[in-house]
């Protein structure tokens, strides 16, 4: 970065701690974009080494586990998690206002949170809000999405939720599918690759194995958390685990089977690969609703659970039967310089009409 770029305003960008995704786009993005910035959020379970930024650690808010929750029976309409009574979210917040206090960011990227996109709010700092897939419109998100300065989404508008208020759409720009490019001539090897993201309960050894005993001819390549096999495996299952990069299996695949999470199913399309989708439980039905969306394109084959034994040769049958060209007509080229110069454009809108500072 150069003098002129270091000596702008900074950016904030919160990344929230369920699963892997929310880091992974914020590092790509913070790479291309030409001003400071600092990635912020409960850090301390992933790898920052390699983090194309400063780094605001926060306190861990959760009280055990995540499920959104936080035990209150009675909170104000526009939060969703604010526990009372608990020293570290007090610190936690505590450490972001006096940094946006510090800073003066030129901006806020919330990627996800209603609490910290209010709390800026009142910071008088502007945000630009992600906004993931799934039937969010309960009062909480509504009013994130009112205080925000922008919405972004990372998917195209042709998977928008359906029931999404008119003027959310309106409000929000469409970065498309966030994914490393994959290495292309890669042949496929006809195998089929079966993926687990950080934010999910993993797989399960036995269902795997009596998939991969179903449908023989196909080597089955697992990646990420699998509980560990009680009995022998089929020798052509391959439980890989925890893989630094997916790439090379995603690449040479002909079938992905995988949840329905914005990493897994960019991954997906960036490679224009055929895809089983078995989405996992999230709040607001997050992975469902983009599932939905997918196969009513022809882009997906979709089953609300892990199928039975039996059912898949005719799961695979079918999902080789996919044209592959559908999930990847859904890309645009170069979406992380895209998500780069909307961010900018944000920015550069907020400076023309900020008022003088007192």
């Amino acid at each position: 970065m150069n003098a002129a770029a270091s000596s702008r305003r900074p950016v904030g960008y919160y990344v929230h701690h369920q699963g892997a995704g929310h880091w992974q786009r914020a590092n790509l993005i913070a790479a291309r974009l030409d001003r400071p910035v600092t990635l912020i959020g409960t850090l301390s379970d992933i790898d920052t080494s390699g983090a194309n930024g400063a780094i605001l650690d926060l306190p861990d808010d959760r009280l055990s586990g995540f499920d959104g929750r936080d035990g209150e029976a009675i909170r104000p309409d526009c939060f969703h998690y604010v526990p009372v009574g608990i020293d570290r979210i007090r610190a936690r917040m505590g450490l972001l206002a006096a940094w946006m206090a510090e800073n003066d960011p030129a901006l806020l990227i919330v990627d996800v949170s209603v609490e910290v996109t209010l709390l800026a709010r009142l910071m008088s700092v502007p945000t630009l809000v992600v906004r993931l897939a799934g039937n969010r419109t309960d009062t909480p998100h509504l009013e994130a999405f009112r205080s925000a300065e922008r919405l972004l989404a990372f998917n195209p508008p042709a998977i928008e939720t359906a029931g999404t208020p008119d003027w959310v759409r309106a409000k929000t720009l469409y970065a498309g599918f966030l994914a490393d490019a994959p290495v292309s001539g890669t042949a496929d090897d006809g195998s089929i690759a079966v993926i687990y993201g950080r934010g999910g309960a993993g797989g399960s050894a036995s269902d795997l194995a009596a998939a991969a005993r179903a449908v023989p001819e196909r080597h089955w390549h697992v990646l990420g958390p699998v509980e560990a096999p009680t009995t022998e495996i089929p020798s052509n299952l391959h439980l890989h685990g925890w893989v630094a990069d997916t790439g090379p299996f995603l690449d040479r695949a002909a079938l992905i089977v995988g949840g329905g999470g914005d990493g897994v199913v960019a991954a997906v399309a960036t490679r224009a690969k055929r895809f089983v989708c078995l989405p996992e439980p999230r709040a607001f039905d997050e992975q469902v609703a983009k599932a939905e969306a997918l196969a009513a394109l022809g882009a997906a084959i979709v089953r609300p659970t892990w199928p039975d034994a039996s059912e898949w040769p005719a799961l695979v049958r079918a999902g080789l039967a996919l044209d592959p060209a559908v999930i990847g007509g859904l890309v645009q080229a170069d979406a992380i310089g895209r998500t780069a110069a909307i961010i900018e454009d944000v920015i550069q809108g907020i400076e023309r009409r900020r008022a003088p500072r007192v």
